[in-house]
């Protein structure tokens, strides 16, 4: 099992664009429409500083249970572009990149939805990295929403007061980096270093020989008598000292 799950991870890609996006609901097929998308390259696990953002008129209402999660309102979204205005400088960004998000699915569902409203061919759903399936793998049975692994990782969240999709493609891409392994790249362990280290082990021989070579005398480390007279008239020139 755990060599299976090294495989696994060893071969998710190291040069992607993590990818967020925030909506008016849940479901594109109901009218739902996608209101906020954030990129985040990478290279070697690494951002390049290269990023996309951008907002979106929905040509809609915004329900108020998702602006409770974003804070995005239709009179803030009301001067935004249409997805259709910016969708090919988006698709030029993401290339063909592998895409990572969490919960990828939903992501894909939008984008998608969206590129046929503009008669855009959609995005290969194989180019998608779920980053709920990884964490599901690594971590059966713990939470897994962005807040939860974070949490777990250690990567600091306090800034995250509501759902943006920016800010979270930043957050996912640390997750990212610490589900792979964390960032001692090129450090990763694979089935067959694992072999080689078990057969090294058997092989090693369970007891070392001597040491050869002359031997140092041991160093004298007790304080000399004139040292001890310099540290008690130093301690005793301290005032109001808790040792009295």
């Amino acid at each position: 099992m755990y060599k299976e799950l090294l495989w696994i991870f060893t071969q998710l890609p190291d040069d992607y664009i993590v990818l967020d996006t925030e909506t008016t609901g849940l479901d594109p097929k109901t009218g739902d429409r996608m209101v906020e998308i954030g990129c985040i390259e990478m290279v070697n696990l690494v951002p390049t500083g290269a990023s996309y953002h951008a907002y979106f008129n929905p040509e809609r209402d915004m329900p108020a249970g998702a602006e409770a999660v974003h804070g995005l309102s239709a009179a803030f979204l009301s001067d935004k572009p249409l997805f259709r205005h910016l969708a090919q400088e988006l698709l030029d960004f993401i290339g063909d990149s592998p895409l990572v998000a969490h919960n990828a699915g939903f992501d894909f569902g939008f984008l998608n939805a969206e590129l046929a409203l503009c008669n855009f061919e959609p995005v290969c759903m194989t180019r998608m990295v779920d980053t709920v399936a990884l964490a599901r793998k690594r971590h059966p049975g713990a939470k897994l929403s962005l807040d939860a692994l974070c949490s777990r990782y250690g990567i600091d969240r306090s800034h995250r007061v509501k759902h943006g999709a920016l800010l979270d493609a930043e957050l996912l891409a640390q997750v990212y980096v610490e589900l792979k392994g964390g960032r001692q790249i090129g450090l990763e362990l694979t089935a067959e270093a694992i072999a080689a280290e078990t057969v090294q082990s058997v092989e090693r021989p369970a007891v070392r020989s001597a040491p050869t070579g002359p031997r140092r005398a041991p160093r004298p480390h007790a304080p000399s008598a004139a040292e001890l007279a310099r540290h008690r008239e130093f301690m005793a020139g301290i005032e109001n000292s808790l040792w009295g």
